[in-house]
């Protein structure tokens, strides 16, 4: 019996996917399928800390920069819970993450092409074929059956895997974990007397804040180790968030190389800083604790970069060198939590499969087209799209929850070969390539 061949698979259901199949299910334009090795959506849950929003507004959900009168939009999720007048009320343009992470998974519920428990194990490419398309072989995880589909493009949405330190191997994960697994380990780190947080970007000011607010006992002591120069504020700015619109992708990726990675370090203050309402919690928690001549119980040290750990009798020693003044020196603590951040997961089937016959910009990092395809080594028409290992190519507003639904509309309209959604154009205030500079 001949298989099914679906416009296109997509591997892994983060938010990313996950938007993707809303738009295309809104669609009669695509037939798609989407598979992920977890049980069931869930959404960084080991981060889901309370009073903690996102980044960016609530405009950046799954549909609505695409569609407005999507069904899948979160000002829909709020109307279908009762919840516009609270939300109204509440007059934030951020939401909870706990709230976010809900709506995703109400989405997810409604979509029949998400298949959870499946797990991709490698992806052939068809490229003889009558048609030319990849077979999809994905391992159902409860049975161990496993199955084969046929699809006419690929997305890779495989997410990124936490960046830990060297002796790490081996530790146990309530002494030393990775901040994606704090929630898990919380009541371990609230026992101990020391805990050691590393890490100078959101995920670590959230961890700290969040231990620091519960911190109870006299005897238990708090340390944030940053490698940066301090704790820094994200760039909040109207103008410095036009950096996250389509123009400004479509500038940065028509830049060489070298110039892209040049232009990410002059982003870093809106990738890599601190919502500045955590950073006013923290000073304030501060101040009040030290009120009286008390002690904070608290040490933040900045300008260190952590560089091994090693277990000892009572706890761990941390490897740790201060850059600017060149001193290295060792850290005894108890417990350790790693805000290290993440790096791209690009599975092995992948590598073996087509490592050689892509193009790279270095021996990490893909080169893409602008609509988010690998590039081959030869003309295909059946694509491969990946929605990771992207900073690189289109610079900041990869990861930006706003510009997924930007990413989706480009992929949806280059399988389609037609406008399905509306690309949208002319977006802001500055111009950035001298190519579009009008002369009299």
């Amino acid at each position: 019996m001949q298989r099914q061949l679906y416009d296109v698979i997509g591997i892994g259901i983060g938010p990313y996917n996950l938007g993707l199949a809303a738009l295309i299910d809104q669609t009669d334009e695509l037939d798609a399928l989407f598979f992920e090795k977890t049980p069931e959506f869930m959404w960084h849950p080991g981060m889901l800390i309370e009073k903690m929003d996102l980044q960016v507004p609530f405009l950046a959900d799954l549909a609505t920069f695409a569609d407005p009168k999507s069904p899948y939009t979160f000002m829909n999720y709020l109307h279908e819970h009762n919840r516009m007048f609270p939300f109204f009320f509440h007059r934030h343009f951020e939401v909870p993450r706990q709230e976010y992470n809900h709506y995703l998974q109400w989405v997810a519920g409604q979509l029949n092409s998400l298949h959870f428990g499946h797990r991709v194990v490698d992806v052939v490419d068809k490229k003889e074929a009558d048609t030319p398309h990849y077979e999809v072989v994905v391992m159902e995880k409860v049975t161990g059956e496993t199955k084969y589909f046929n699809a006419k493009h690929v997305v890779l949405g495989t997410g990124n895997d936490p960046v830990v330190l060297e002796g790490m191997d081996g530790l146990p994960n309530e002494d030393v974990m990775h901040s994606s697994r704090y929630l898990f380990e919380k009541q371990h780190l609230l026992k101990s007397k020391h805990v050691t947080v590393i890490g100078s970007g959101q995920s670590a000011l959230e961890v700290f804040l969040d231990l620091l607010e519960e911190q109870e006992r006299q005897d238990m002591k708090l340390t944030l180790l940053t490698r940066t120069g301090g704790l820094f504020q994200l760039d909040k700015a109207k103008f410095a968030q036009e950096a996250f619109t389509p123009d400004y992708v479509d500038y940065f990726h028509n830049l060489e190389f070298e110039q892209r990675k040049q232009t990410l370090d002059t982003l870093k203050p809106l990738r890599n800083g601190i919502d500045p309402q955590t950073l006013e919690r923290l000073y304030t928690k501060l101040y009040h604790r030290t009120a009286g001549m008390k002690e904070s119980r608290v040490l933040i040290q900045p300008m260190t970069e952590v560089q091994k750990i090693e277990g000892q009798k009572d706890g761990y020693v941390l490897h740790c060198k201060q850059w600017q003044e060149d001193v290295e020196y060792k850290y005894a603590t108890e417990k350790v939590v790693l805000a290290t951040g993440y790096k791209p997961h690009i599975p092995d089937w992948f590598m073996d499969r087509y490592k050689e016959k892509i193009e790279w910009e270095d021996e990490k990092m893909f080169k893409m087209t602008r609509d988010y395809r690998l590039m081959f080594n030869d003309d295909r028409e059946h694509y491969f799209f990946s929605l990771t290992n992207l900073v690189h190519s289109h610079g900041a507003g990869a990861t930006n929850l706003g510009l997924s639904v930007h990413r989706n509309v480009h992929i949806i309209n280059t399988i389609a070969g037609k406008e399905v959604y509306k690309n949208q154009e002319d977006t802001t205030f500055q111009q950035f390539s001298m190519k579009d500079f009008g002369t009299s």
